[in-house]
């Protein structure tokens, strides 16, 4: 562990990507801000992740476009002549490893060697405590603990303007509702249409909660969607690629229930205080789930890594992934129903 007689002058986040995990992020950055408050920090950060964070006070972004081949001459120009106390290269990936070079640092703080997978050990000086079978938000909280910080407290804290609120009472009439985001980035991830309609009319029918659909501006995943409310008898708002993710944000955070796989807007809502059943099948929520509700997630991951590999959880690498193409069909709609029950069992 680092120790500092006094706290550092300005400290760099390395997190490119993805949604979910920049949100996982947010803890450890609210912990650096509230105990170094005069610690300049600087966030290299992902084109798409930048939107949803952009406007956190105190918090310098340099934009790293990964679709841009000049990404890293850019990033290189951009941090010419800078110098940082400390780095924290919280992504354990070859291309944020290679962007790491050009972030000059004293302290060059990385993960312990255990989880620095593609060579990530190589392009730090320092490494965080080993803890065995962690969320990926705690792994992140190492950090702040590697500085001597305290991590108590965790807080996320998503700025949102009166603008991104209004856009919500503009496309939802009812006070209270739901939201499915039905899709994740891998398909794989993604339940039937099917299931997705029934747990629609039962929200209505059961509990009075109109649905609203969210997703990203993909063809796919407008298209899911609207399959999904042909299918419904109570017909869901249908907002899949037409928010911003501001507007996304405050979407999940006036929701009385978000119901989504392992996908970034899961943890947006998590992140803005909602309650979140996440379905899990492909990985392991305790692992990757919505943080503060694991509780409520569908979890087969252990049916599924039985039937697939003949394990049992204790038996796999932590974070081991269950490759299939079937693998939703393990979460049965009466999971998901039992969930919604006991999540909405005050209502």
């Amino acid at each position: 562990m680092l120790s500092f007689s006094s706290p550092p002058t300005n400290l760099c986040i390395l997190r490119l990507s993805a949604i979910g995990d920049v949100t996982h992020v947010l803890p450890s950055l609210n912990c650096i801000q509230k105990q170094w408050p005069d610690c300049k920090i600087t966030w290299i950060i992902g084109k798409l992740e930048h939107q949803l964070v952009h406007d956190i006070p105190g918090v310098e972004f340099i934009i790293y476009d990964k679709s841009d081949k000049q990404a890293n001459k850019k990033l290189k120009a951009s941090l010419a002549n800078r110098q940082f106390d400390v780095l924290l290269h919280m992504q354990i990936s070859l291309r944020a490893s290679f962007a790491s070079r050009h972030i000059h640092a004293k302290y060059r703080v990385g993960f312990d060697f255990k989880r620095a997978r593609n060579l990530q050990w190589l392009f730090t000086n320092h490494k965080t405590a080993h803890v065995a079978e962690q969320h990926v938000l705690d792994s992140f909280l190492q950090f702040p603990k590697y500085l001597g910080l305290t991590t108590d407290e965790i807080i996320w804290d998503i700025p949102l303007s009166d603008d991104d609120k209004e856009f919500v009472k503009q496309e939802i009439s009812a006070d209270k509702f739901a939201v499915i985001n039905p899709s994740a980035s891998n398909a794989i991830r993604n339940w039937g249409t099917d299931h997705y309609a029934t747990i629609i009319d039962y929200l209505f029918e059961r509990y009075q909660l109109p649905t609203v659909l969210t997703g990203g501006p993909t063809k796919h995943e407008i298209s899911l969607s609207q399959e999904i409310a042909d299918e419904a008898i109570n017909k869901p708002v249908i907002l899949t690629g037409k928010t911003s993710l501001k507007q996304l944000a405050a979407t999940l955070q006036q929701a009385k229930l978000v119901i989504a796989p392992d996908t970034g807007p899961a943890h947006i809502a998590n992140a803005m205080g909602t309650k979140v059943i996440g379905l899990y099948a492909n990985s392991n929520p305790y692992r990757t789930g919505p943080y503060s509700c694991i509780d409520i997630c569908v979890n087969k991951y252990p049916t599924a890594l039985k039937a697939t590999y003949k394990k049992e959880v204790n038996e796999v690498r932590w974070g081991r992934r269950v490759r299939r193409d079937d693998i939703m069909d393990f979460i049965t709609k009466d999971d998901v129903i039992e969930k919604i029950d006991l999540a909405l069992k005050d209502q």
